[in-house]
């Protein structure tokens, strides 16, 4: 479900929302903040609804890369910062695809949605992502903001 409106007032554990001029998103998320679910991502999975998508959550902010090892589906990564501000987009990971694609130093969250889909939104660099698992206390888009 990728929506905009009303729907935006505070955040949910099962909820990523992005903002950038012209535009929101709001993708019903897993979360994997672990180094196992980490590890496993979105593999082995053969469809993903438009509206879902998983976001990794880093324990502290790093240099990421990511693989497409038996990940069936196309993938948008978006790649953002401690304060959530997106640093990187990389369209359409193909899948089965081992070769490395990097997100960048210091990047603590990344987002996965279906390939295709930031584009077609509009989402950008520079984009906001709000999320109850970031630090509220140096987030660009805090969950008590509108």
């Amino acid at each position: 479900m990728v929506a905009a409106g009303p729907l935006f007032a505070g955040c949910s554990d099962d909820v990523a929302e992005l903002r950038w001029e012209g535009g929101k998103a709001r993708f019903r998320v897993e979360l994997a903040d672990t180094p196992e679910e980490r590890g496993k991502g979105l593999m082995f999975r053969d469809s993903m609804s438009s509206g879902a998508g998983m976001l990794f959550v880093f324990e502290s902010p790093r240099e990421v890369a990511f693989w497409m090892k038996n990940t069936l589906i196309p993938l948008d990564m978006i790649f953002a910062s401690p304060e959530g501000r997106v640093a990187r987009i990389h369209e359409n990971a193909a899948p089965h695809d081992e070769t490395l694609i990097p997100g960048g130093d210091g990047i603590q969250y990344v987002l996965e949605i279906n390939g295709g889909l930031a584009r077609r939104l509009g989402i950008g660099e520079g984009a906001e992502l709000r999320h109850p698992a970031m630090d509220q206390g140096r987030a660009l888009w805090r969950c008590a903001d509108e």
